[in-house]
């Protein structure tokens, strides 16, 4: 199949994805029917190795800091109080450096969370979820914690990137949940979540992988969204 020839097969589905998107409803908490005593929020890398500093940060994810700061505190101020936080804590030699520059490792400003989240006056009542990879489902605390909370019955998922970390932890725990025969709702607010974007002239410069970031953001959404995951433009 020639460039052409995919672009111009691919069109009618960019299209329909772009007005999906665009149209994705901003719900009220109650709109969505959030019970606060059975939900979780977790956020993944959120940290200032992927928003501020380090070869990996990147203005689009940082812009959604703030969004993701505000509906913790709406959440907190409805009732939820499980918010984990899942963030690259890296080994300093770890095997991902193979596939993506070295970055957030252990110990360093680039594995600390961000600024935002630290002054939010329940911020020592996060759970810290520590990953050394881009999946939050594998080798962590993740479904240690969730068998000790029977109760949770919904995830709200915010972070990046949307192709990467965020889609994997959502579709971790969507799968799990078929698997198992499980009723959970797994949420990802759009507004809350995003991804990096490098040109292919960018990425030949500096020995990278071409990364566009609108494409794939719409593109990983709407994958959610096929896979059971609810897929909306917002929480207020």
């Amino acid at each position: 199949m020639t460039t052409s020839s995919l672009i111009e097969n691919s069109q009618e589905y960019l299209q329909f994805v772009e007005t999906w998107l665009a149209d994705l409803p901003i719900l009220s908490i109650s709109q969505a029917k959030i019970e606060p005593a059975a939900t979780a929020l977790i956020s993944v890398d959120i940290i200032k190795g992927f928003c501020t500093i380090g070869p990996l940060s990147s203005p689009r994810v940082n812009g959604i800091v703030q969004p993701i700061t505000r509906l913790m505190s709406r959440l907190w101020q409805a009732g939820v109080r499980h918010i984990l936080l899942s963030q690259d804590t890296h080994e300093p030699d770890a095997v991902e450096f193979g596939s993506f520059p070295p970055h957030c490792v252990r110990g360093t400003e680039e594995a600390e969370t961000v600024e935002a989240f630290k002054q939010l006056p329940f911020f020592s009542q996060m759970h810290l979820l520590e990953k050394n990879s881009i999946a939050t489902g594998i080798n962590t605390e993740l479904d240690q914690w969730i068998g000790q909370h029977p109760e949770i019955n919904t995830f709200i998922v915010v972070g990046d990137c949307s192709d990467l970390c965020t889609y994997q932890l959502a579709m971790h725990l969507r799968l799990s949940a078929n698997d198992r025969q499980l009723q959970r709702r797994v949420i990802a607010p759009a507004d809350c979540i995003q991804t990096y974007d490098m040109s292919v002239k960018v990425a030949a410069e500096i020995g990278g992988v071409p990364h566009p970031g609108d494409l794939l953001h719409h593109i990983f959404l709407h994958h959610m969204a096929l896979n059971g995951i609810e897929v909306i433009g917002g929480l207020e």
